[in-house]
């Protein structure tokens, strides 16, 4: 009996402490590699470089969406799903007769990218930054700003009346993404510059309307960030943009280095106050990077979740008062620092539940990327588990970026994983083994131009787990920007109706069809009034009711 029980306790002990990650490998793998046949590593699509971030974004205009990757040392990539092949090719090939050859910018240091439609003609226009031989303060080389002209991608920066406003960035600097900060469907580029002293201010970039003249091609730019209360000085890093804190207006969360993070509350007149610290959201000590936004609790308040450079990572929700405070609710295995890069929040195996993708880069020793579930519960913080990560951990990946995307159009998000800065690799791409028959729904609203509606919120509604809460956000992961898709795992969940909210606090709400499932939505912006309250009745799910205005509200119990 004795030996029995000094048996048990032996066994105890050792269940304390295995290592971290072994309730992880209990689980099946979630991602396995398809880079050889969907991104063969070659000079042409897949060259071992140093890349950096990357935008999801139509680039040829064709309706499908393509995957720009920023090329450090080498060019840019825009890599198209090729359906015969079945594979993803790169269109922005070395060829000066090609119409995307411009984005190749072979003599720019690129690190970060995103996408949006600046000047309203209903395309999204393509914001690099490059870093040319700095870390902090004036780089050797601008930025580009490429819109499609004259039959080719150019830059827009580089046009006569931009050079004379003064306009290009010539700042070292990380993230960018794209906010439309009066609602008007025109964004404007916000730069997260890595400052040196005072040099290399936070910038915002938008077409002064005035100043253009479209029907000639001629888009004149300007440098708001002053006029708008962010042109902050500090070691800028992750950004994302989308309805934090207001209910609809674009907000804008940066997290940074040597500094307190910024949230900056959009006013509703295009100016914004930093609410980092009435949040408690400042965490100035640690140094950020990978950020993302989601609706983790489900209680139709955006959360953010973050990692920071070898410290603590966050995952703060947002609190059920109207404070707008947030809590940090991240584990013990959640927080464990790591060198991270992006972080990305989507459901990958579509099981209704929401993942967080933790990309490390092999910086002095080996660093896996890691999975993490995040599931509601009824009266409580959300369940936080370990997933096993499968093929996707690359403990020996210089990881620098990484975006989700359904490029293939089978309704499961496929993971793009870009890396470089201490030595050249080639991307890779994985595929996710789980979920294989849980249903799906993809919605992509419009701006009233008919560009992606990049700060948009999305609400889907379902029979048992209520609602979940989409942002196209206009930033996000790392030096990235994510797809500008609301992307919906079901499950064995039935969705019921769908909600979308514009910048501009115009909405629509309507039923969903059980032929709509498994499908891809395009929602267009409201033209009118009648457009927004549905004419059939909308069935909101297990503790919601329709109100007056067409909306369900309520909380579940």
């Amino acid at each position: 009996m004795v030996c029995f029980t000094l048996q048990v306790r032996m066994l105890l002990c050792l269940l304390l402490f295995l290592p971290a990650h072994s309730t992880a490998q209990r689980s099946e793998p979630m991602f396995a590699a398809i880079t050889k046949t969907a991104l063969r590593p070659d000079y042409e699509n897949n060259p071992s470089q140093l890349n950096y971030g990357m935008a999801v974004t139509d680039v040829d205009g064709d309706g499908d969406l393509e995957i720009f990757v920023a090329g450090y040392n080498g060019p840019n990539l825009v890599l198209k799903y090729d359906k015969q092949r079945k594979g993803l090719i790169n269109i922005a090939i070395d060829d000066q007769n090609s119409p995307f050859y411009a984005l190749r910018d072979r003599q720019g240091n690129a690190i970060g990218v995103t996408a949006c439609d600046i000047d309203g003609d209903g395309r999204e226009e393509i914001y690099v930054l490059n870093t040319n031989n700095a870390f902090s303060g004036r780089a050797t080389y601008s930025d580009k700003l490429f819109k499609f002209r004259n039959g080719r991608f150019e830059d827009l920066l580089n046009d006569d009346i931009n050079e004379h406003r003064d306009v290009a960035n010539p700042m070292a600097g990380r993230s960018v993404a794209c906010v439309d900060r009066k609602g008007t469907g025109r964004y404007a580029i916000y730069i997260a510059n890595y400052a040196s002293g005072n040099v290399g201010p936070h910038a915002l970039i938008e077409m002064d309307e005035a100043a253009s003249d479209l029907s000639q091609g001629v888009v004149a730019l300007s440098n708001v960030a002053e006029q708008a209360g962010v042109n902050k000085l500090i070691g800028g890093r992750g950004v994302v943009v989308g309805p934090i804190v207001s209910q609809t207006l674009s907000d804008i969360f940066c997290d940074n280095e040597y500094g307190s993070n910024f949230l900056f509350r959009n006013n509703g007149d295009g100016t914004f106050t930093d609410v980092a610290q009435q949040a408690g959201v400042e965490d100035p000590m640690q140094h950020g990077r990978g950020v993302a936004l989601a609706d983790f609790n489900r209680d139709g308040r955006t959360d953010i979740v973050y990692g920071n450079w070898n410290g603590p990572h966050r995952l703060y929700i947002q609190l059920n008062n109207r404070k707008q405070k947030f809590k940090d609710i991240a584990s013990q295995k959640f927080s464990m620092p790591s060198p991270v890069r992006t972080v990305i929040a989507a459901d990958f195996d579509n099981d209704n539940e929401l993942e967080v993708f933790f990309n490390n880069i092999a910086y002095r020793e080996p660093s896996a990327n890691r999975l993490f579930r995040v599931s509601r519960r009824e009266h409580g913080d959300p369940q936080i588990e370990e997933l096993n990560i499968g093929e996707a951990a690359e403990p020996d990946g210089r990881g620098t970026g990484a975006i989700a995307t359904d490029f293939d159009g089978d309704g499961r998000l496929e993971l793009v994983v870009s890396h470089g800065e201490s030595a050249a690799q080639p991307l890779s791409v994985y595929k996710v083994n789980q979920g294989l028959t849980n249903s799906w729904l993809r919605v992509i609203p419009r701006t009233k131009f008919g560009a992606f509606a990049r700060g948009a919120k999305v609400v889907v509604y379902t029979k048992k787990s209520g609602p979940h809460t989409r942002i196209i956000d206009g930033g996000s992961g790392y030096l990235c920007e994510m797809e500008p898709v609301a992307h919906f795992g079901l499950g064995r969940d039935v969705a019921t109706n769908v909600e979308v909210y514009w910048p501009d606090g115009r909405s629509i709400a309507r039923p969903l069809e059980p032929s709509e499932i498994n499908s891809v939505l395009e929602i267009p912006y409201p033209r009118d009034e009648e457009e927004v309250t549905p004419t059939v009745e909308i069935e909101c799910g297990h503790g919601f009711a329709l109100n007056e205005y067409g909306r369900c509200t309520g909380k579940l119990t």
